[in-house]
């Protein structure tokens, strides 16, 4: 397993621009599915398009993550997707925000205020339980965190989650190696925030909250990642008992 894709190792010098956010994309992609091809962009004309009937113009770094994989939905389309240009929409809150991701029962939405729209990588805001939040400082770094969440929640049996027992959710940073991505918050709210990113070879880690009973997914890329994981946190894990995953509990989400 030591050749296997490590996400932190992928960005230990973090994320400067969005031509290396899409960098650490098209690495990511690689690493855990199959590259990225010219066929899985949208083409300029289609995204022309969508502009003439919203009105506006999207950001540069939104059109760049639409023309790198848009057209890969295995990679956006699981837990809280990232919409097609077609239903791109205009929430009237905050004086409007560009809505470009939603939560997978709209309960959600990320988006760039219409206000911002000229800067070529502007901010992103979540519509969370308490409210419009800041979320990321820039549109690429939103789209490498919708590839990694996308990612931890894909279909398949090897994603399990633990809600973590007091004292378990300081050691996962001694565990696992952190990704250099911001703090951000969760939308369910606050006692689940903030958000924070862990890797290792084969391994993709998410930790929602610092408190006890916060609780920590993961997504292995084989079934021996996911049980090393699994044996290295101690805790009740939902899909897990002895070296098998078995669904036996309900899941976070």
């Amino acid at each position: 397993m030591g050749g296997d894709f490590d996400a932190a190792e992928a960005m230990q010098d973090g994320i400067s621009d969005r031509a290396e956010a899409w960098d650490f994309i098209r690495a990511f992609v690689a690493g855990w599915y199959t590259p990225l091809t010219d066929g899985d962009g949208i083409d300029e004309e289609e995204l022309k398009r969508i502009e003439g009937q919203l009105g506006l113009s999207l950001p540069a770094a939104l059109r760049e993550a639409y023309q790198l994989f848009g057209r890969r939905p295995q990679l956006f389309d699981h837990q809280d997707p990232m919409l097609p240009p077609s239903e791109l929409f205009v929430h009237e809150d905050l004086g409007g925000v560009l809505c470009f991701r939603s939560e997978n029962q709209g309960c959600a939405f990320w988006g760039v205020r219409l206000s911002d729209l000229g800067d070529a990588d502007p901010p992103v805001v979540v519509q969370s339980r308490d409210g419009w939040q800041p979320f990321m400082g820039r549109v690429s770094l939103a789209c490498v965190e919708l590839i990694l969440s996308e990612c931890l929640f894909s279909d398949g049996p090897l994603y399990n989650a633990c809600e973590l027992p007091t004292g378990v959710e300081s050691q996962v940073p001694r565990l696992f190696q952190r990704i250099v991505l911001p703090d951000y918050p969760m939308w369910t709210g606050s006692d689940e925030s903030p958000v924070r990113w862990f890797s290792a070879p084969g391994l993709l880690l998410r930790q929602d909250g610092l408190t006890a009973e916060c609780w920590l997914h993961v997504r292995g890329k084989t079934l021996a990642h996911l049980s090393a994981a699994c044996i290295a946190v101690p805790g009740r894990w939902a899909q897990w008992q002895g070296a098998e995953p078995n669904a036996v509990d309900d899941l976070p989400f």
